[in-house]
């Protein structure tokens, strides 16, 4: 069983550790036992070198889509929030005259949390909705 501590290696240090497991005539349990780390984890790197290098099986992401899929995921979660937001927000958003709603909605801008939307309503003014992340 493993330790409760997770240990950090740098980004040098695991590409080294890469380029020497793939020259090396030793396995990669050999090599990590060398290094003094597991060889689980340097067998994950060197999975994950095979497949950013375009080596992989199909269906397979490089580390760049993967951060790609995870920025989308975030984005597409926002969107949705704000989405269910502006649903509860309409119904009691007052009529105009010609019996349109006087709701406009504006995106502010992106804070550490989440998203702010501005909210105008023509007879009511301005109110200020956070989408939280």
């Amino acid at each position: 069983m493993g330790s409760q501590y997770s240990k950090r290696y740098s980004e040098e240090f695991k590409r080294d550790a890469i380029a020497l497991a793939r020259s090396s005539s030793k396995t990669i349990t050999e090599v990590a036992r060398d290094l003094g780390v597991s060889p689980e984890s340097l067998r994950g790197w060197v999975k994950r070198d095979r497949i950013d290098r375009g080596e992989g099986g199909p269906g397979e992401l490089t580390s760049a889509e993967r951060e790609e899929l995870t920025r989308l995921r975030r984005q597409n979660a926002e969107q949705q929030k704000t989405i269910e937001i502006l649903k509860k927000l309409r119904p009691s958003s007052p009529r105009t005259a010609t019996g349109e709603r006087g709701l406009s909605v504006h995106r502010c801008g992106e804070g550490l949390t989440g998203v702010f939307i501005a909210v105008r309503w023509l007879t009511w003014g301005f109110v200020l909705v956070h989408v939280w992340a």
